[in-house]
């Protein structure tokens, strides 16, 4: 059998395998009774809550990756990219819109295998728990916007990789890097004034307690902002949350307008100074440099496989392509990105705990961004106890329980 065959649905098996087995484990994980750090933000009930939550995402997700799995490898086995690759080509299009064409096609085919997954998170699994706000004419206006853009956005970054690699040569890869972080560090400027506005409105936060205390905490910390914003996040959810978009002197934080009406002025002002603590601390810097690094790693791996006929084979494919090549490496990759993706999961969690000590020590008050933890997880139904397994894997952030029991030691 075809090695690289053999590789990539390997890959595919046990990608699924951890998932499920993650899931198994995640679950008996679960302790009935509440920890005592929590009894002031949950109830019984709430908590009790909180788990059947975590329990109907687990089962939910076990089912949508089983089914993604089993048409991805069947779509593989069957033949289904030479058919479509012999569809394009019957086309008889130039090579660089062939291309775009394929992939173009794969991916609007993956959006309708995974839409009705959507929806049932959104109007079924969300709505079952008091969490969702979105309407269905809201839910239409979002997948076509973020059609719209993938395909402009995407799709022009597409054609430039496609370009490249198909007549600059030996440093095609060298190109196409250059052209990836340009157009990642694009996309990061000019989001918070022309993308994010798209799916939100977002309102300068009104003159006020709360935004005299966020506008001193920023200049004692020597934190430029270019403003600070509230999002109608209830229009889509009761959640709660707040984020940084952009960098440099376009930097803006968004807070939920959810947020603004559970936390305090101290909870908020912790949960910026959270933020600023991952400025300060070099963190975004860092992923910045690692992100680079690994973008030009992936360029490169992609030059050496682009031509390589096993890999073609593996497919049953009847023509070699740069266009084929590339959906085809991204499957071959899948396993390094399974190890990237845990090691940069480790070095996330490592920087909130560093945020949030930065947080502690600058507004000299360890108690606001605990409680503003507490308030959130319990807000959003947070699982307190997720096995160490699904830690390591999957959370970007450390477990709430063990963030505050943390700050509470310092």
């Amino acid at each position: 059998m075809n090695t690289y065959l053999v590789v990539i649905l390997a890959s595919l098996v046990l990608s699924w395998l951890l998932g499920i087995v993650s899931n198994y484990y995640n679950k008996r994980h679960m302790v009935s009774r509440l920890p005592d750090e929590f009894r002031d933000v949950y109830d019984d009930r709430k908590y009790s809550e909180s788990q059947e939550y975590a329990r109907a995402n687990m089962r939910f997700s076990s089912i949508a990756d089983s089914i993604s799995m089993a048409i991805t490898i069947g779509f593989i086995l069957l033949g289904g990219f030479n058919w479509l690759d012999q569809l394009v080509r019957s086309w008889e299009l130039a090579p660089l819109l062939s291309g775009l064409a394929y992939i173009g096609l794969l991916s609007l085919a993956s959006w309708t295998v995974s839409l009705p997954f959507e929806i049932y998170q959104t109007f079924v699994l969300e709505s079952r728990f008091q969490f969702n706000n979105t309407t269905p004419w809201t839910f239409v206006v979002d997948r076509l916007k973020g059609l719209i853009l993938t395909a402009i956005l995407g799709g022009g970054l597409l054609a430039g990789v496609l370009y490249f690699f198909g007549s600059a040569g030996e440093w095609a890869w060298m190109w196409c890097w250059v052209l990836a972080v340009a157009f990642s560090l694009g996309i990061t400027y000019v989001a918070p004034t022309w993308i994010l506005p798209l799916f939100n409105t977002f309102s300068p936060l009104e003159e006020g307690e709360l935004r005299t205390a966020l506008e001193a905490y920023a200049r004692k910390s020597d934190f430029e902002l270019e403003g600070i914003f509230v999002m109608d996040g209830s229009r889509r959810t009761s959640k709660g949350n707040a984020f940084f978009t952009g960098f440099g002197k376009r930097k803006r934080i968004a807070l939920f307008d959810t947020l603004l009406k559970e936390q305090s002025v101290e909870e908020i002002t912790a949960v910026l100074a959270h933020e600023v603590g991952h400025s300060k601390r070099g963190h975004i810097r860092k992923q910045l440099i690692l992100a680079t690094i690994k973008t030009g790693a992936v360029f490169y791996l992609l030059s050496l496989f682009l031509d390589s006929k096993g890999l073609f084979d593996a497919f049953g494919m009847e023509h070699m392509s740069v266009y084929a090549g590339l959906v085809f490496f991204t499957l071959l990759y899948t396993p390094i990105s399974m190890v990237l993706g845990v090691v940069g999961n480790y070095l996330s969690r490592k920087y909130e705990f560093e945020a949030d000590a930065f947080a502690a020590e600058t507004t000299n008050n360890p108690g606001a961004m605990i409680s503003a933890l507490k308030k959130l997880s319990a807000n959003n139904l947070s699982n307190l106890t997720p096995h160490p397994l699904v830690v390591w894997l999957e959370y970007s952030h450390p477990p709430v329980l063990e963030r505050v029991r943390v700050l509470k030691n310092r």
